[in-house]
This record gives C-alpha cells, structure tokens and sequence, in this order.
C-alpha cells in the first residue's frame, strides 16, 4: 500500500484546493501527458478536457456519450475512454469522461469512479493536506 501526499494549492485569488499533478496514458508505463486535477469527493466520475485524449491519440467521439451536469446545473456531453492515471508512479486503470465543455480555466477532475475507488483519501484543510493511500 503506497501513501502519496500532496499539498493544497493556493490559487492567484488565495484560495485553496485539493489540486495536484497526475499523469494520463493510454498505457500503464507509457508516455502520458501530465496535468493538473481536482481531487473532488463530490464528482461522481472523472472528467478530463478532450484536448488531453486527443493528445493521446483518441478519436474522442468514437467513445461512449455521456450526459452530466455540473454545479452550474448546465448539461455536458462526454466520451468515455479508458484510461491510466499516474500519481507518483501508483498506477491506476480507469474510465474517464473527456469533455469539450470544460472551460478553458476550468478544473479537471478525479471522482469517486475511476479514483476514489482506488485510493483512501484523507482532506485536512486546516494542515492544507491531501493523503492518499492505495487501495
């Protein structure tokens, strides 16, 4: 069991959040492409930008349409594709929905499918701390 720690980001406007870097790859060992997600507890699944499949080399259309809703309330489309995630050379196999309808300053994020179910998570805001541990 690997314990991965991370610190809270504080953003230009001095807010803090739960970001940190993964890598995402078609394979697990393979060359991915590295970015910044949102460790967000109230995300039922993983919704990364498009642009980063396509990177990969997905036809991200050919995927299966998914339909979901953000805070805003607004309706998305997504394709589902499968997918590695690394962070800090823990590896995971997982589903993710790549969506143009993220903005161009919005968050990525890694849910409870896909991540969660993946790791025990532990948010201490106070200490601006993120645990995880590989399940």
């Amino acid at each position: 069991m690997a314990t991965i720690n991370y610190n809270y980001k504080r953003l230009p406007n001095g807010i803090i959040r739960p970001l940190i870097r993964a890598e995402i790859a078609i394979k697990k060992n393979g060359d991915g492409i590295p970015c910044e997600v949102l460790v967000d507890s109230g995300a039922d699944f993983c919704i990364l930008k498009a642009e980063i499949g396509e990177i990969l080399g997905f036809n991200i259309k050919s995927g299966e349409a998914f339909s979901y809703k953000g805070i805003n309330g607004a309706e998305s489309t997504g394709y589902i594709h499968e997918v590695w995630i690394n962070v800090k050379n823990v590896w995971i196999q997982a589903k993710v929905v790549f969506s143009y309808d993220i903005p161009k300053f919005g968050h990525q994020v890694v849910g409870q499918l896909g991540f969660f179910d993946h790791f025990k998570i532990n948010f201490d805001y106070n200490k601006g701390t993120i645990v995880l541990r590989s399940i």
